[in-house]
């Protein structure tokens, strides 16, 4: 039987980090060759092909690097690579893995991974993270799912997987879909039928910054004025509950709105924002009259990045909330 041809890039991250001495912290050090060579029966499985693209720990890991990862792993399958792996840091596997996302067109499978213990560390994750994803990536049953995420012998959706915990190793869930499918005695098992995708975004022609802030007790809106006055091209506010602000944040959003996009999101961490349920100053109903938009099921992180890709694209306001109404839809599983 002929193996699939994986493609596996690292951008650096947990999975890659060792410690030049005892005294030290971990850095990103080893490349995807190096990741590779350290997963045992990796070879029984998939011909890989291993580049390192970025050193990068997770919150340096920005818009530009992301577009390059695209595009190589785009190249990779346009060369006949029956999927792609890229190895990260996992605090912002979410983002990178929902951003591509965006624009993953192929059929093929871009899966993402990383590790919650580094290589010298008394069980290190790293290895059965990249062996899952590979498996994964070579499934003729991953065809179609857009992008992955790969932790712990579970599968997730990239539009739905979120980071719940800073330090265990079971640290990835889907709180609205739960997990698409799962590695079982050496392969993959779907749980459901792929979900219908949504059409990929149009490539970014234009530069763009999107704020992302967080509504409080006893917030005014003061950070929101400042972003606009800073020139971001947008703002998402992780508001309470089901999407709401305080009285006085309330008064600014139609000046705010009038000018730029405001989206609001939820920071409750489960659950969507609502659109006809309150009705007091600071209610969805209220910011909704106000110019807002909605995010709905999509949590704030992504909803800026979804954001960002709308603008980056030139999307005017009709498209944005045309974008938000589909991404922000209640999730399918699959």
């Amino acid at each position: 039987m002929t193996l699939p041809r994986i493609s596996v890039a690292s951008l650096g991250g947990t999975i890659s980090s060792t410690a030049a001495d005892a005294a030290s912290g971990v850095v990103p050090r080893l490349d995807a060759a190096q990741l590779v060579a350290s997963v045992p029966g990796l070879a029984n499985v998939a011909q890989i092909h291993a580049e390192p693209l970025f050193q990068l720990p997770s919150a340096s890991i920005g818009f530009a690097e992301c577009r390059a990862a695209l595009a190589w792993a785009q190249a990779q399958v346009d060369a006949g690579a029956a999927g792609v792996v890229l190895t990260q840091g996992t605090d912002s596997i979410e983002e990178t893995a929902f951003l591509l996302d965006l624009y993953w067109q192929r059929a093929q499978p871009l899966v993402v991974t990383g590790a919650m213990r580094s290589p010298q560390a008394a069980g290190a994750d790293g290895p059965a993270n990249l062996l899952a994803a590979v498996l994964a990536a070579g499934e003729a049953a991953s065809r179609k799912r857009g992008v992955l995420v790969v932790m712990n012998d579970t599968v997730h959706a990239a539009r739905w997987v979120r980071k719940r915990h800073t330090l265990a190793v079971q640290a990835f869930e889907s709180p609205e879909t739960g997990p698409v499918g799962a590695i079982i005695e050496g392969g993959v098992r779907f749980l459901h039928p792929a979900a219908p995708r949504l059409a990929p975004l149009p490539a970014p022609v234009r530069e763009a910054r999107v704020a992302l802030l967080q509504a409080g007790m006893g917030d005014d809106g003061t950070l929101a004025l400042l972003a606009r006055d800073a020139g971001y091209d947008g703002i998402v506010i992780a508001g309470f509950g089901s999407g709401h602000v305080p009285y006085a944040y309330a008064q600014h959003i139609d000046d705010i709105a009038a000018r730029i996009p405001v989206v609001i999101a939820s920071r409750t961490g489960a659950g969507p924002t609502t659109r006809a349920t309150y009705g007091y100053v600071g209610s969805e109903i209220d910011l909704i009259h106000r110019g807002a938009f909605m995010a709905g099921w999509l949590e704030a992180r992504k909803a800026r990045l979804l954001l960002w890709a709308l603008l980056a694209g030139g999307a005017d306001k009709p498209a944005i909330a045309d974008a938000l109404h589909r991404y922000g839809a209640a999730p399918l599983p699959g």
